[in-house]
């Protein structure tokens, strides 16, 4: 009896201790993370699966979207694995000498995950909470393309820091029209209709699988958020600073009309 106690009391020892070196640990993974994306700018996060190939559409129209992205100006980040997140780093990657920055954002997992070759940027975390937090920290906007678990986790994850305004002016896109048509008609017909989510709520996701209008939306939605900034008395920030430089230099205005000539 004795003897089982003096186990037990190791094994709570043990956790305490554990729990305390952990502290520093997430306190690491924050710091590496802000202070490597503090000054990234613009930047567009793309989520979806690291089980498709490079043979796979998907991971084609990945590549497309984020070269586009990346030749208008924007900084793309993914979570730095195989898959969708490589094809995200990868249209990216072609764009390097121009300055775009191609991030991944990795963790250690028993399987799937590792680092893919396209980054100009890589940060390794070992929490899922505080790399989550840094692919939707420094984003003008998510791209969801198909995924599972994972996706659909950073997909809601997302929408509630939206929906409860922890982040502001930020569009979700859902790329794949016939993958992704099914939960939207669950989230209307059962959320929406069981008063779980407002209208507004599902106003914030756009279902496309044209990679062109995600382009256009993601340019004027910045845009718009130099307005807001401004109108919040925000335009001597760091931040507000940064976007407009990025409006200068790529000779965006800050009209509709000038914006999408």
């Amino acid at each position: 009896m004795a003897s089982e106690q003096k186990i037990e009391q190791r094994y709570v020892k043990d956790i305490k201790s554990s729990d305390v070196w952990s502290v520093f640990k997430i306190l690491a993974d924050f710091v590496k993370g802000f202070d490597e994306l503090g000054d990234l700018g613009p930047a567009v996060t793309i989520f979806g699966s690291a089980r498709v190939d490079e043979t796979h559409p998907w991971y084609a129209k990945t590549v497309e979207l984020s070269g586009k992205l990346a030749a208008s100006g924007f900084n793309v980040i993914s979570g730095g694995g195989p898959g969708i997140m490589e094809a995200a780093n990868r249209g990216a990657y072609e764009h390097r000498e121009a300055g775009v920055e191609s991030v991944g954002l990795n963790i250690e997992l028993p399987m799937e995950q590792r680092s893919n070759p396209y980054t100009t940027k890589e940060e390794n975390f070992d929490y899922f909470f505080s790399r989550k937090v840094m692919l939707v920290k420094y984003s003008t906007a998510y791209v969801i393309m198909p995924g599972g678990f994972g996706t659909l986790d950073e997909l809601f994850e997302a929408l509630t820091l939206i929906q409860t305004k922890k982040v502001d002016g930020v569009c979700v896109f859902l790329m794949g029209e016939a993958f992704y048509a099914p939960l939207l008609a669950f989230m209307r017909s059962s959320l929406l209709a069981e008063g779980m989510i407002d209208e507004e709520d599902l106003a914030k996701l756009t279902l496309t699988d044209d990679v062109d209008l995600v382009v256009r939306e993601i340019r004027e939605s910045l845009d718009l958020q130099l307005g807001s900034l401004r109108a919040s008395g925000l335009a001597d920030t760091p931040y507000y600073k940064k976007l407009q430089q990025f409006f200068e230099e790529r000779g965006f205005g800050e009209d509709h009309d000038t914006l999408l000539r």
